[in-house]
Order: C-alpha cells, then sequence, then structure tokens
C-alpha cells in the first residue's frame, strides 16, 4: 500500500467517527449505557475502548501522549467529552499519518505489547492492523446503534466517504 492509502483512511476514520458520534448523541443516556452483548459490554464501552486503543498505538508510535492500562477503561464517562477526545485523537491520527512517506511505510518500528513482549513490525502492518480495528469495533458501535434505535444508523461505507457524503458538524 502506498501512504495516501494510509492517509485516505485515516481522513475516513474521522468522518466515520463523526457520523457515528451524530447518532450516538441522540440516543437517550440510557440507551447509550445499555448493555448490548457486544465485547465491551455497551455502545459506552465500546466508543471508550476505541479511544483507548488508538492512544494505546499513538503512544507506541510517537512515544507521546496517554497510555491507559486497560483495554477496556472508561477515559470519558461524559459523552461530550469523549466525542471532543475522539476529534483531538483523530487530528492527531491524521497529523501523524500525514507526516509519513512510502519509505516510512516498509521501517521497522518496535514496540512492548501491554504484558511486555517486544516486537518489530513494518509500519505499514501496524497501521494496516491500526485501521482495521477501528473499523471492527466502529461496527460494533454501529449495530449497538441499530439495536438500540430499532432503525438503520448512518451509512458508513468508504464507498460513501469517496463519494462525498458529508458527516456532521458535532465539535
Amino acid at each position: 500500500m502506498a501512504i495516501e492509502n494510509f492517509r485516505q483512511l485515516a481522513a475516513y476514520n474521522g468522518w466515520a467517527n463523526l457520523r457515528l458520534y451524530g447518532a450516538t448523541l441522540e440516543l437517550p443516556e440510557e440507551a447509550y449505557r445499555r448493555p448490548t452483548g457486544v465485547f465491551f459490554g455497551s455502545l459506552h464501552g465500546t466508543l471508550n475502548h476505541l479511544l483507548v486503543a488508538d492512544r494505546v498505538w499513538l503512544k507506541r508510535l510517537t512515544g507521546a501522549g496517554e497510555h491507559p492500562d486497560r483495554l477496556d477503561a472508561i477515559l470519558h464517562d461524559d459523552r461530550q467529552n469523549l466525542l471532543r477526545a475522539r476529534i483531538a485523537e483523530d487530528a492527531r491520527i491524521n497529523d501523524l499519518v500525514g507526516s509519513y512517506t512510502d519509505t516510512d511505510l516498509t521501517n521497522s518500528v518496535a514496540y512492548h505489547t501491554r504484558a511486555g513482549a517486544r516486537y518489530d513490525q513494518p509500519l505499514q502492518d501496524i497501521l494496516l492492523h491500526f485501521f482495521n480495528h477501528q473499523t471492527h469495533h466502529r461496527g460494533q458501535a454501529h449495530a449497538c446503534v441499530s439495536i438500540l434505535t430499532g432503525s438503520e444508523p448512518p451509512t458508513l461505507d468508504l464507498l460513501a466517504f469517496q463519494r462525498g457524503i458529508p458527516a456532521p458538524s458535532l465539535g
């Protein structure tokens, strides 16, 4: 993959998050926190996990930023604060990916897992995992919105992003 592909995924990530949060903010508080059977329990837990995982990987890639102790940590109990943190993290992701070159993609990145194991992987493999992980859990959050509302949430398809469907202005 070329760096332009990852830049598109970074931009898509921010767009998809805004669309998902737009639907999330319309839910009653009880529904937002209701257990739905997803891995992190609820929509609230899943959205927090996405922020946690992004911070873990950005700390590994940059050496800067917060590094939560647990993958199920609740970083922000309030949805508006979580949204603000999400927007800031998405900007950080865009800036980081925007700073990389095609040559950087083949560079090996050394990091330690939460359990202490050391790994070295090409940056492109880490970025593929990074964006795939977001899509995976964002899909779970999208399903939560569908379950909680009984209706179809806004599309998060990459093609919709590529076709220029706008994200809501939430920030």
